[in-house]
């Protein structure tokens, strides 16, 4: 788009440059009117000239100064191209236009783009300059209204007024209807949100227009209207980013003579036409076959939209191809063979011998990568990335042209292609999150003397390389996660002095850091050695530059908390030996910190009071150590806080009322302290709550029925091991979020609500997992996690927490009977009711709480038999039910065979398998004699062993089976396989640091 943009401005720059004739200090003519050169002076005193830009003004010939045109024939001045450097201080110019250049008759070209006018108007008199053909007033600085005067201008052929957002605006664009000769009109950034959709109108006037460029402009309203045929000689046309809401205008179809066309992120849905430029819309359906057709595309950018189903072969007919962009869309099926082209369609021996640009990331495609990839001969950029491509890499080292390289996140396995290393014009590379695997060695580097990005992160190379190894790259940013470059500390990092993103985590270097890292150090934004084996003390100040991350959690690093050497965003030591308090002084370096984490030290002493300096702070994680002292009250003064963690220290002391003060808090975690008093009222106000964890405090009062209005977003609610007293407050069942409920170890009385059954949330369970993490900056997060007593065991959940419908009231005083709404409850897994005085039966509709994988009914005060439905419960794994009254005969089937006689101790009147206990011959669920007349203790012998290999055989196909069907508890359940795999490998990883969601290109 922008050549096609370069090449509109080209061509009718020649045309109006072909009326100029320009002098310089050689040509013969004599003097310029002393009317044009008073007129020039009086110019010249108006600005400010910081870089003396104007000096050449000094001269008796204005022919002669910087910046001015002249006709030879008249003498007269017919252009000023004053234009400034956008990118370089002090080369603008500023200060005011003075109405003395209307005295220029001559004058058709003026140029003041990129200075710095900044708060004036556009001056009105511009419109009296009759001949003028050029105006550009682009990223001058100018505010106010454009005048409409400028109207007036009707031989104007070329006229920019785009904006830098500095408040440039019209709400009427009549006034264009009077430049019947322009050809090229630029509005950028112009704010033209009171225009409506007429300018559309005004603009279908004025046949001549080649090139429009309106972005950045709030347009809005609809673009469709079929009437709108007059745009016969429009060549480059770019709407991106307005607010049309519009559907694809098809007039744009036949506009012919249209070259480039960029709709990008304004607002279209529809059909997809056959036009270029249209990413970040809403455009859907699937890519036509007809697109081959389009023989003499050669940019097509999709990008941004909602594309479905495969690539057509009859892309490889597009033979001028340059750009090809889908990414960011739902793209699915594999990349065609016929997208190679080849000589049979493009009459050439390479395929697609014009594709600089092809990008496809962050879709659905899978297969291999074909091996076509590496004969694009003129590639310059391919991004893949973000797909489920398997497979190996193939090879690409015949792609000298290549300068991006971007397969990250995919499948792909196999080793790294050494012929990558020769590919010397790469300057990004992104193999992150793939399966390869292999030796890296000097040569997978050795001519990759460009390099800016290198990203191998979350494989599992193994770096070898000598000691004395000196990289031919000077990265800016390099990502080695996860990947062997210990054990000790890389000696080659030391030549790498323009990095400014490392990410070392899981690396297996273990020992000190050496002294001349922190030389590096005070270069990187971003710095992340986690999960390593490093240890010492840090050097205090820490030497990182202003707005740094930094991660060196899971280390065993010892000594004070080090103090950072300025303000940083994002402060990540937990799990290492950091011993001492909190420095006093800290708070001076935390107005812009968005990330703490010091959870699982040896902190001792109290919380600081500097915390109500963080303005910025989204997460504050202090778990895990050995605080005390109370909660200040200034963290109330923490606004933009969504996670407090401060559990299991030993905090005293009333919850500070001034917690309702944030607004946006959303994970609080106050367990394991010695907390006293009760719930504040105030604490209503918390509406974005999704989890409240205050057990095992010293807490007492009601619980409060005020939650439901103010926790409507609540998840999770742990209220256990307090002092809290009466009745559960039936409430509570309109949280329709809550997944999970633990009020155990209280002192609560009075049934069980029947109202329970109402809770949404269990009613209806979780298809599918949703990672639970906040507070998120830049990749850095906390990910939520809580303590879920399963089994009788307590069990950290985190990654699947999402996943986890638990309701635990055991350990209180409560009686009445098993309310049977709660077997409405389908999607609940953990039910624990133990240890309360609770009479009653059990219901037969226990049976419909088919997702139950852990029951305890232990200890109460149930009557009558066992429900003969509860071997139905087909995904039950713990059961408890000992120590109530139970009678009868268990009903040893199915799922009930798995469970031992644990599961039904201290119930004297039950009898049967697993029991060790003979039915009685007159109990009336007998099932009757063999035919031999056999007793029934014959009949359990000759059936017990069958029955039990039936139900193991139940148990366990039957959970497999609907872990095939149900893929969100065949996450969890593998989840729960690679948890019990990490006790026994030498790291696990928490989190995984130097993530990046750009798009490359």
């Amino acid at each position: 788009m922008a050549r096609d943009s370069s090449l509109c401005i080209i061509l009718v720059s020649i045309s109006i440059l072909a009326w100029l004739s320009p002098c310089d200090g050689n040509t013969p003519a004599g003097n310029c009117s002393q009317s044009d050169r008073e007129a020039l002076i009086d110019f010249k005193n108006g600005l400010h000239d910081l870089d003396n830009r104007l000096s050449s003004w000094q001269r008796s010939n204005c022919y002669q100064w910087r910046g001015i045109g002249c006709d030879e024939r008249t003498g007269g001045v017919i252009s000023i191209d004053l234009h400034g450097d956008s990118g370089t201080f002090g080369y603008w110019l500023s200060g005011e236009i003075r109405p003395s250049l209307v005295r220029l008759k001559s004058l058709r070209f003026l140029d003041l783009s990129s200075n710095d006018f900044y708060g004036i108007p556009i001056p009105k008199f511009l419109g009296s300059l009759e001949n003028l053909r050029y105006l550009n007033l682009s990223k001058a600085g100018f505010k106010c209204a454009i005048p409409p005067n400028l109207g007036n201008l009707s031989n104007l052929q070329y006229l920019d007024l785009s904006s830098d957002f500095s408040g440039l605006s019209t709400n009427n664009l009549g006034w264009i209807s009077g430049l019947g000769s322009l050809k090229y009109l630029a509005l950028d950034k112009v704010d033209l949100s009171m225009v409506g959709s007429m300018w559309i109108n005004v603009l279908n006037r004025i046949p001549s227009l080649s090139g429009l460029h309106l972005s950045y402009c709030r347009l809005s309203g609809s673009i469709s209207s079929p009437g709108l045929v007059n745009f016969t000689s429009l060549v480059v046309l770019d709407l991106k980013f307005n607010r049309f809401d519009s559907e694809f205008p098809q007039w744009l179809v036949n506009a012919s003579s249209l070259v480039g066309v960029d709709m990008s992120y304004s607002g279209l849905y529809g059909r997809i036409p056959l036009v270029m430029y249209l990413a970040g819309n809403k455009i859907h359906g699937r890519l036509p076959t007809s697109i081959g057709k389009m023989t003499t595309l050669s940019d097509f950018d999709l990008s941004g939209n909602l594309v479905k189903g495969g690539i057509p072969s009859s892309i490889g007919s597009l033979c001028n191809l340059v750009n090809f962009d889908l990414s960011d869309n739902n793209l699915t099926g594999t990349l065609p063979e016929i997208l190679q082209g080849g000589s049979e369609t493009c009459d050439s021996q390479s395929p697609q011998p014009n594709l600089r640009y092809l990008r496809l990331s962050n879709n659905r495609l899978r297969g291999y990568l074909p091996s076509w990839a590496g004969q694009l001969k003129n590639l310059e950029k391919l991004t893949l990335d973000h797909n489920f491509l398997e497979g190996p890499i193939p090879p690409l080292g015949t792609l000298k042209n290549l300068t991006n390289l971007g397969l990250g996140r995919n499948q792909l396995n196999g080793t790294l292609p050494v012929d990558l290393g020769q590919l010397s014009k790469l300057d990004y590379l992104d193999l992150s999150y793939n399966h390869l695997s292999g030796i890296l060695l000097e040569d997978h580097f050795g001519n990759l003397r460009k390099i800016e990005t290198l990203d191998l992160s979350s494989n599992s190379f193994t770096l070898n390389v000598s000691a004395n190894w000196m990289p031919p790259f000077q990265v800016w940013e390099l990502g080695m996660g996860s990947c062997q470059i210990g054990p000790s500390f890389p000696a080659w990092l030391r030549h790498q002095n323009r990095i400014k993103l490392l990410g070392f985590s899981n690396a297996s270097i273990s020992g000190p850091v050496p002294s001349w890292f922190w030389d590096i150090s005070s270069n990187l934004s971003l710095l992340n050695m986690s999960l390593n084996r490093l240890q010492g003390q840090l050097p205090n100040p820490l030497p990182v530059p202003r707005y740094a991350e930094v991660d060196l959690s899971s280390n065993l690093f010892q000594g004070p908390l080090p103090l950072p050497k300025f303000e940083i965003n994002s402060l990540d030591l937990p799990n290492n030996q950091f011993s001492g308090g909190i420095p006093q002084n800290l708070g001076k370096y935390m107005s812009i910190l968005f990330f703490l984490s010091l959870s699982s030290n040896r902190i001792i002493g109290g919380l600081p009071e500097f915390l109500e300096n963080m303005q910025c702070i989204e997460v504050i994680d202090l778990a895990n150590n050995n605080l005390s002292g109370s909660i200040p009250p200034s963290i109330g003064n923490c606004s933009t806080l969504e996670v407090l963690d401060l559990q299991n220290n030993s905090l005293c002391g009333l919850i500070p009322a001034s917690l309702c003060q944030l607004q946006q808090l959303r994970s609080l975690h106050l367990s394991n302290n010695k907390l006293s008093g009760d719930l504040p009222s105030s604490f209503k106000n918390l509406s974005s709550l999704e989890t409240l964890d205050i057990g095992n405090n010293q807490l007492n009062g009601y619980i409060p029925g005020w939650m439901v209005e103010g926790f409507i977003k609540l998840r999770i609610l742990s209220l256990r091991s307090n002092a809290f007293s009466g009745e559960i407050p039936h409430e509570l069942s309109s949280l329709s979020s809550l997944q999970v409920l633990d009020l155990a170890e209280n002192n609560l009385t009075g049934n069980i609500p029947s109202s329970f059954g109402d809770l949404k949330a269990m009613v209806e369970g979780r298809e599918r997992n949703e990672y639970l993490f906040y507070g998120k900056f830049r990749g850095v997060y906390y990910e939520e996690n809580f303590l879920v007593t399963t089994k009788s065991q307590p069990q950290l959940y985190t990654k699947t927490l999402c996943l986890v419908i638990s309701i635990d009231i055991s350990g209180n005083n409560l009686d009445g009977e098993f309310p049977e709404e709660i077997t409405k409850l389908a999607g609940l897994l953990i039910l624990n009711l133990s240890r309360n005085g609770i009479g009653g039966e059990i219901p037969e509709s226990i049976s419909s709480m088919g997702q139950l994988a852990s029951l305890d009914l232990s200890s109460n005060r149930f009557s009558h038999a066992i429900p003969q439905s509860m071997p139905s419960l087909s995904f039950l794994s713990y059961l408890n039910l000992s120590n109530i009254n139970f009678s009868g005969k268990i009903p040893y089937t199915q799922q009930m065979t798995t469970f031992n006689p644990s599961s039904f101790y201290g119930n004297p009147q039950l009898c049967g398998a697993p029991l060790n206990v003979t039915c009685p011959a007159n109990k009336p669920d007998k099932p009757g004699t063999t035919e031999d007349g056999g007793s029934d203790d014959e009949f359990i012998d000759q059936w017990f062993y069958l029955s039990v290999g039936l139900g193991y055989a139940v148990g366990i196909l039957v959970p497999t089976i609907v872990l095939h069907i149900k893929s969100s508890w065949a996450e969890a359940y593998f989840d729960l396989i690679d948890r019990i795999a990490e006790r026994w490998l030498p790291i696990g990883n928490r989190r995984a640091k130097l993530r990046r969601n750009r798009r490359q290109g």
